[in-house]
């Protein structure tokens, strides 16, 4: 039963950034920000509910489940390495090809222009 409630929590948390990612794509003003987002949001999500699904699998603790659970620990620790490596890159891809950061716009002063 406690295990059933920490996967809930798990996977409950694992939507809200992955919807906290989804909106900070759409909302961000430039390429870098919405980079950012998608990079940390994703890996948080994911891993977050990967860990949700091996710790249910380890509730019923048999050989079969263990190596399901194995599996899917594997694949989180995957995504955990690959994914901020793989938005890094294309990070770097984006500034060498000469995308430039989004800068606030100023406001001209009153009186003045």
């Amino acid at each position: 039963m406690i295990i059933d409630a920490i996967c809930i929590i798990f996977i409950v948390a694992g939507l809200f950034f992955s919807i906290g990612t989804a909106i900070g794509v759409l909302r961000f003003p430039d390429f870098y920000t919405r980079m950012h987002a998608a990079g940390m949001g994703d890996t948080l999500s994911t891993v977050l509910i990967l860990s949700a699904f091996a710790l249910y699998h380890l509730s019923d603790f048999s050989w079969p489940r263990l190596l399901v659970a194995g599996k899917i620990l594997f694949i989180a620790a995957f995504i955990f390495l690959t994914s901020p490596t793989t938005t890094h890159a294309l990070m770097h891809a984006g500034h060498v090809d000469g995308i430039k950061p989004w800068r606030k716009p100023r406001n001209k002063r009153k009186g003045k222009g």
